[in-house]
């Protein structure tokens, strides 16, 4: 899986993506509890896409909202619709944020990554000791992986087990979160 096929893949996405988009309230609400998403937090969205999650961020008072997203289509929605975010184009991989964050979100967006150790190593240097790195979906690993068999194929690793997942959090996160059910699937833990 190569960065430009995904960075093509997204761009081609965003004109549609809010219109396509299916939302389950509860489910949010539980992934965004899970994360430590409450009022004073700095949050980073990896994969931010055109803000999905921001709304439900600013509802809950954080301090403040960076995202970031490889496709600079998406980003430039994103940014469009939240001027009140931070919003940046670009590679979370690769990107000096120069700054930690109390909150690190990678949601419906982990299969994308072609590295995951890596993107696991490279987030918990910008999560800040005792802040929480949540990687979640709003739907399950079947059905994601049932998802992205079709035209993202081409675009997603597919959503390891949640165990599998969980073990790559082990050296910088104690996870105290692991959901893998019909509704949901999300990981998080806090940053020792």
């Amino acid at each position: 899986m190569e960065k430009q096929s995904i960075i093509d893949f997204f761009n081609r996405c965003a004109p549609d993506w809010d219109a396509e988009m299916i939302r389950n309230d509860a489910v949010i609400r539980t992934i965004l509890d899970n994360a430590g998403v409450r009022e004073g937090v700095d949050v980073l969205d990896v994969a931010c896409g055109t803000g999905v999650l921001f709304p439900d961020y600013f509802a809950r008072n954080v301090r403040s909202v960076t995202g970031i997203d490889i496709a600079p289509e998406m980003a430039k929605r994103a940014a469009e619709k939240f001027p009140e975010a931070t919003v940046i184009a670009g590679d979370a991989e690769e990107y000096p944020f120069g700054r930690s964050f109390d909150v690190v979100m990678v949601y419906n967006a982990f299969p994308h990554f072609p590295d995951p150790a890596r993107l696991i190593e490279r987030l918990a240097a910008v999560t800040k000791k005792g802040g929480r790195l949540s990687i979640a979906h709003g739907m399950s690993r079947e059905a994601i992986n049932a998802h992205h068999s079709g035209a993202a194929h081409h675009v997603s690793n597919g959503l390891p087990e949640a165990e599998k997942l969980a073990k790559l959090f082990a050296p910088w996160f104690d996870v105290d979160v692991t959901v893998s059910n019909g509704e949901m699937y999300q990981i998080a833990g806090t940053k020792r």
